[in-house]
């Protein structure tokens, strides 16, 4: 059975992890990233690898969490963390960079907000595909 494989990305209030190789997954593999997903209120987005928990982690934590499920994976730290100037000048995230926004979020802004940030919103989302 093969490994997964997280590339781990904290944010201040969340934390995103991208799975490298989904498709190769064995189904019951898959089921066991969705339940502890689901177990913690996260959102797994099939389109992109990619899921979203509300929560601070680091990555330590994280590995020590995966390390104590049957989630039979690698995690690495991702290493191009870019980090925008621009701050979110509005709403509940007021203050925070728009690089630690989660991904949720900044999918809802995409298609409700229509304020001067609306680019910045666009490239942020755009930065974060794999």
């Amino acid at each position: 059975m093969q490994k997964a494989r997280f590339i781990f990305t904290g944010y201040k209030n969340s934390f995103k992890v991208f799975v490298k190789n989904l498709e190769s997954l064995s189904v019951s593999q898959i089921q066991e990233i969705q339940k502890f997903v689901e177990a913690r209120k996260g959102i797994f987005d099939f389109t992109t690898y990619t899921f979203v928990i509300q929560k601070r982690l680091e990555f330590e934590e994280f590995v020590k969490v995966i390390d104590l499920l049957p989630i039979n994976a690698i995690v690495t730290n991702d290493p191009v963390k870019e980090i925008q100037k621009d701050r979110v000048g509005f709403g509940q995230y007021k203050g925070m960079y728009y690089s630690e926004l989660p991904d949720s979020y900044l999918v809802w802004l995409q298609s409700n907000y229509h304020g001067p940030d609306k680019e910045l919103i666009d490239s942020e989302l755009k930065r974060r595909k794999p």
